[in-house]
């Protein structure tokens, strides 16, 4: 005997079950990568040095190098962490995207 095939009242069921599922496994994958607060965030280093906006813009620009490099050494760090805080961030962004072109190219290939 064929096995029943399942209403259109089970499919739909189904359907927003496996989409609700999808929606909670997103939303858990997301909080996941949250950041959470820096409280070394205007602490000195062990030279003294706060990162400002100027260390943050180089060590944006150099980030695929020291990421490699960081994967092998304990010496070497991605993101300096006793850094001043949205001013670090900003410079570390903008050499970041720098590097990778930030887009620019894109819109003026488009134009063309």
């Amino acid at each position: 005997m064929a096995s029943p095939t399942p209403s259109a009242a089970q499919a739909r069921r189904r359907l927003i079950a496996g989409r609700l599922l999808a929606v909670v496994l997103l939303a858990l994958v997301l909080a996941a990568c949250a950041a959470g607060p820096n409280p070394d965030v205007g602490v000195p280093d062990a030279s003294g040095e706060v990162a400002g906006f100027w260390l943050g813009l180089w060590q944006g620009f150099i980030a695929p190098v020291t990421f490699v490099i960081s994967l092998f050494t304990d010496d070497v760090n991605f993101y300096e962490v006793h850094n001043n805080g949205n001013w670090y961030d900003f410079g570390f962004v903008i050499g970041a995207g720098i590097l990778f072109g930030g887009g620019g190219a894109g819109a003026f290939r488009a134009r063309r």
